[in-house]
């Protein structure tokens, strides 16, 4: 993740001083679209058709976006391609069958590198920003065939901390079950150890409804996170402390409710607010703590991740 600038938790947004740009995807489609952060100038970027797109990230420096495609869950054809901010120049940067059913994606720009996570996969990934080097960072297969029947080992958000040397992720487990949970573990694999057998793996939260993606705020050590499944801790947007205390048991909470299938986060820390899409195809925008909520957009398809950016000028 890119550097954060230093923010009170609950400041409200402050659109005079921020300027940006949201992506986000349409899975029944294979969309790319993007709009202003108050949902106007909305436009398709590219439309590539139904390989099922579901986590992108942004680099707004060297002009492109990244974002992966699950395409069929029960074959080993997944892929992640990148194109230019405006759609131009796609390519397939993690080629079909590299990886089975990638979901959220996350940018170590400092790092060159792209972390993902692999659902039906049960591992968690990532690869050079040119997809060379694809490594499997956890796995959690326990012997399993790929692709995986057991949805409590399926890894679908992920989210990185490259500056504390650690990478958070979520299996969300079967629909309506209370089986969620995310984890952490270090970067760097411990000596000795395999992606099978890594003893550093932290549980920090469980008995989730089904946590999807998974945002962080570094400055105030926060996570947060969507979760789908049922009311009332269902279809939500949560929060909780990214180092809960040992042996204590503390309750997220939740800022955001009455999501649709709440699937993709996006945190603009600078300005103070985050963005949400749901699977009924609506975007919407609340300050951090939940509260200011608007919908910016609706009926848009089935919508998955998104992404806000800061563009430098002329982008």
């Amino acid at each position: 993740m890119s550097a954060i600038p230093s923010n009170p938790l609950n400041a409200g947004p402050n659109e005079s001083t921020t300027s940006g740009r949201l992506f986000f995807l349409d899975l029944g489609t294979g969309r790319v679209l993007s709009a202003n952060p108050d949902g106007s100038g909305l436009k398709t970027i590219l439309n590539e058709g139904r390989k099922l797109p579901d986590g992108l990230v942004v680099d707004a420096g060297a002009g492109h976006i990244y974002w992966t495609n699950m395409a069929n869950p029960k074959a080993n054809d997944g892929s992640i391609f990148r194109s230019d901010l405006d759609g131009k120049n796609m390519i397939a940067v993690i080629p079909p069958g590299a990886t089975f059913t990638p979901k959220q994606l996350q940018l170590d720009k400092s790092n060159g590198k792209l972390y993902w996570s692999d659902r039906e996969g049960m591992r968690v990934m990532r690869a050079n920003l040119d997809g060379s080097k694809i490594e499997t960072l956890v796995d959690t297969s326990l012997g399993d065939p790929r692709p995986g029947p057991d949805a409590t080992k399926w890894c679908v958000g992920i989210a990185v901390d490259a500056e504390g040397g650690k990478f958070y992720w979520t299996q969300k487990g079967n629909d309506n079950a209370g089986q969620g949970r995310i984890f952490r573990a270090n970067i760097e694999l411990p000596s000795g150890q395999t992606p099978e057998n890594r003893t550093d793996i932290e549980l920090l939260y469980e008995n989730l409804p089904e946590p999807i993606d998974l945002d962080l705020d570094l400055v105030n050590r926060t996570l947060y996170w969507t979760d789908r499944g049922d009311p009332p801790r269902g279809n939500t947007v949560n929060r909780a402390p990214m180092d809960p205390e040992p042996g204590k048991l503390q309750e997220p909470e939740v800022l955001f409710t009455h999501l649709m299938e709440g699937i993709g986060l996006a945190l603009d820390l600078k300005g103070g607010r985050m963005f949400v899409t749901d699977f009924a195809g609506t975007v919407y925008s609340s300050n951090l703590d939940g509260s200011n909520q608007k919908t910016l957009l609706f009926a848009e398809g089935n919508l998955t991740g998104i992404a806000y950016a800061e563009l430098p000028a002329g982008r």
